[in-house]
Parts: structure tokens; C-alpha cells; sequence
């Protein structure tokens, strides 16, 4: 009798902690990783494109990705998780913001290459130098997204095709991206693709040609694998 009781509560306390594991994973489908980005004119996309080729001649393996409708060109603004269900109100909000600040009609211009490293290799990007009107908007961004913010886990961004999981760090950056990457902090800037640490360190110590562009539209974006922007959810219009 004691070893059937013995049985039975440690039955339902495994059904228990099921539930519990269950109930948080159903909850975490329900946030989604989002990026509120600028869609850069066709001046950024050329060059973006042009070095994306490079790092794909350089590194082609596990990781690597070229620049398409999957992984979109951009600036990113405020990357956050936000409870799927708040979606509309999110582009309502960002909407507002567009509107009032209109940051398509500033001209930006490019300083140089930066990259993330990831044990031998790196993520790299175009650097962009910040402005006055372009760290507002990002502050507006963030005022008007504030109150739909989450805390979310890799379950919420797009999950890569071939079952290979996320690069590591993924969820840390966004769930801490108004501390680290707001203000004085920002580092805007257009990613264009992953290569060898030894192959970045040689581009970036080459003269640059810095270039100017403009904003084409402001968009959000579903959150895929290294932060790339996978699926479009809403786009600004005129």
C-alpha cells in the first residue's frame, strides 16, 4: 500500500510539473520577437547586398545567410518581445510615431564596419552616424511600445527551417536591448552577414568610403535566427 500511495504522489507531481511546463510554453507562443526598423533607400540595399556577397564568398556554412526577402536589409530602432495578441496596438502606436516624427525625410550617412564576434567568426554590419532627430524617434518608439514589452525566450522568434537552433544569446539581447542599445548606447547600423573573425578584421582595417542615404519606410518585423528580420507583420505608408 505504501509503495502504490508512494506511486501515486509522484505521479501527481510529475502531472503537475507537466502542467506548469506546458502552461509556460503555451505562454510563450503567444509572445512574439519583434524589430521596429527603418527600410533604407535603394543606395543602402546595393551596398548591403555587395558585402553580403562577400561574407557568403568568405563563409558559407551553418549560419551564414544572404540578404533577401527572408533576411531583410534594415535599420533596427527597438528590438522587444511583445504578447502577440498586442500586435495591432504595437502598429498602431509605431504608426503615430512615423507620422508625427517622419524620420524618411532625414539623410543619413555611413562611417564604417562593425562586427559581433561569435567564437572564430563574426556578425558583422555598415555603421550609421547617429542624429539628433534619429535618437528621438528612437526615444518615441520607445515611450509609445513601452506598456505592451515583455519577457520572452528564443520560442518567440521565427525558428530556423532546418531545426538548427539560435545562435546563442539571442533572447538576452533583445529582453535587454532599451538598456544596452537605447540613447547614448545606440549603435545603429544594417547587418550584412556572418564570416570568419580573421576576414572582418582585414575589412575594417582598409580605408571606408562613407556614403549617405536615405529612409524609404518603417516597418516591423518578426525576429528570425542573429537578429535578422524574417517576416514582415506591418509597414508605414505615406
Amino acid at each position: 500500500m505504501q509503495k502504490k500511495s508512494l506511486f501515486k504522489v509522484i505521479s501527481c507531481l510529475a502531472l503537475i510539473l507537466f502542467s506548469f511546463s506546458f502552461k509556460a510554453s503555451m505562454a510563450q507562443t503567444n509572445v512574439t520577437a519583434i524589430d521596429i526598423l527603418l527600410n533604407p533607400d535603394q543606395t543602402m540595399l546595393d551596398s548591403a547586398k555587395a558585402y553580403n556577397g562577400l561574407m557568403r564568398k568568405n563563409y558559407s556554412g551553418p549560419g551564414s545567410f544572404s540578404l533577401d526577402a527572408v533576411h531583410t536589409p534594415h535599420v533596427s530602432v527597438l528590438q522587444c518581445f511583445v504578447e502577440t495578441a498586442n500586435l495591432k496596438k504595437v502598429f498602431d502606436a509605431v504608426d503615430k510615431v512615423v507620422k508625427s516624427q517622419q524620420p524618411q525625410k532625414e539623410t543619413l550617412t555611413t562611417k564604417g564596419f562593425y562586427y559581433i564576434p561569435d567564437n572564430t567568426m563574426g556578425l558583422a554590419g555598415i555603421t550609421i552616424n547617429t542624429t539628433p532627430k534619429l535618437l528621438e524617434y528612437q526615444s518615441k518608439i520607445i515611450e509609445a511600445v513601452k506598456p505592451y514589452i515583455v519577457t520572452g525566450t528564443d520560442a518567440a522568434f521565427v525558428q530556423n527551417a532546418n531545426g538548427r537552433p539560435l545562435v546563442k544569446g539571442l533572447s538576452e539581447y533583445v529582453n535587454g536591448f532599451i538598456p544596452d542599445h537605447s540613447g547614448a548606447k545606440y549603435l545603429p547600423h544594417v547587418t550584412i552577414g556572418l564570416a570568419k573573425e580573421t576576414y572582418l578584421k582585414a575589412l575594417m582595417a582598409k580605408p571606408y568610403q562613407a556614403f549617405s542615404f536615405k529612409i524609404s519606410s518603417a516597418s516591423i518585423y518578426h525576429l528570425g535566427d542573429y537578429g535578422t528580420a524574417q517576416k514582415r507583420l506591418w509597414t508605414s505608408t505615406k
